[in-house]
């Protein structure tokens, strides 16, 4: 029996896998390479190119496959760009995922860990945020991952479908060991734009806005290590083949950073001075999110493992040095 991984040759979903091989579990892919790269696919693994829209594709790898549990990461996620192409992202990340279950729940497959994201909160009323609190995102990507969310949770109470929905923060970080890292094209996370100044990459970083409510005017983040996320998707998936019930849960540290002191901090591990430039804010960022994952920990069994932010950043210089274009050739 094998973990199906979707999404599996991006950022998160890569790590994931990785995480997976190490434990000994066996894995398939399918990814369409839209934003994975086929370099950060292990040999270890079966791998399928293939889109999640494509029922047909989905139907006919599940024929061939006998797969314990799904972990979904197929999905489109950036905020600026769900604000200007919103139909894109209901395309493919509310869509895709109807096409998806629809496959599960024809092949008896009934047990699925879905990335969610904190964006789904919206401006939040207290910090840290608890997995209670009101859900009204303030951007369209945020959007359709709660309609993802909802879906599942409909899904359950018509076919008996299970799911786990981890609504985690700001991913950051490298595989420790340097193998995989952060790739996007273009890049658009605050601390691989931030290293690639001292990577002489960009001349400054930028800064969306520096008159938020809160110390230093810029936008307040919780930062988890990428391999954090991925031990925290083999818990939940394992939860629920083992009888859990289906839940949502935080993943973050539970302590917050300004974008001033994420970029500080990038000089002190880099030994760069990176010089920054105000701009104007961006459509759909909150001011600050931070979350509680007592929930996480108390119900997964989950504790984070790189919790100190130098460390994740120190994980992420090694990748951003040693893969300047990432999985491009050099």
């Amino acid at each position: 029996m094998a973990i199906l991984v979707l999404g599996g040759a991006g950022y998160i979903g890569s790590h994931t896998v990785r995480a997976l091989i190490e434990a000994k579990r066996d894995v398939i892919i399918i990814d369409n390479l839209e934003t994975g790269f086929a370099q950060s696919i292990p040999k270890e693994v079966t791998f399928y190119q293939a889109d999640i829209r494509n029922k047909k594709e989905l139907d006919k790898i599940f024929d061939q496959e006998t797969i314990d549990g799904v972990i979904h990461f197929a999905a489109y996620s950036q905020v600026g760009e769900s604000m200007q192409n919103p139909l894109k992202y209901y395309d493919n990340n509310v869509n895709g995922t109807a096409i998806l279950l629809e496959s599960m729940l024809e092949h008896e497959i009934k047990h699925i860990v879905f990335s969610s994201t904190a964006a789904t909160y919206g401006e939040p009323t207290r910090i840290p945020i608890l997995e209670s609190d009101p859900a009204i995102p303030a951007n369209c990507y945020g959007d359709t991952k709660l309609t993802m969310e909802k879906m599942m949770g409909w899904c359950e109470k018509a076919y008996g479908l299970r799911h786990v929905a981890l609504r985690y923060f700001n991913a950051a970080g490298a595989h420790p060991t340097g193998i995989i890292g952060e790739a996007h094209e273009p890049e658009s996370h605050l601390i691989p734009l931030i290293l690639q100044v001292p990577n002489g990459q960009r001349d400054f970083i930028s800064i969306f806005g520096d008159d938020y409510p809160t110390p230093d005017g810029t936008c307040i983040r919780d930062y988890i290590h990428v391999m954090d996320l991925a031990s925290a998707h083999i818990l939940a998936l394992d939860y629920l083949l083992a009888g859990g019930k289906s839940d949502v849960f935080n993943l973050g540290n539970g302590v917050g950073f300004s974008v001033r002191e994420v970029i500080d901090i990038c000089r002190e591990v880099t030994d760069f001075d990176i010089p920054e430039k105000i701009e104007a804010r961006r459509a759909g960022d909150p001011a600050q999110l931070v979350a509680s994952s007592e929930k996480a920990q108390k119900i997964l069994g989950w504790k984070s493992k790189y919790a100190d932010l130098n460390t994740i950043i120190s994980t992420a210089w090694q990748w951003h040095q040693k893969n300047p274009n990432g999985f491009n050739k050099q």
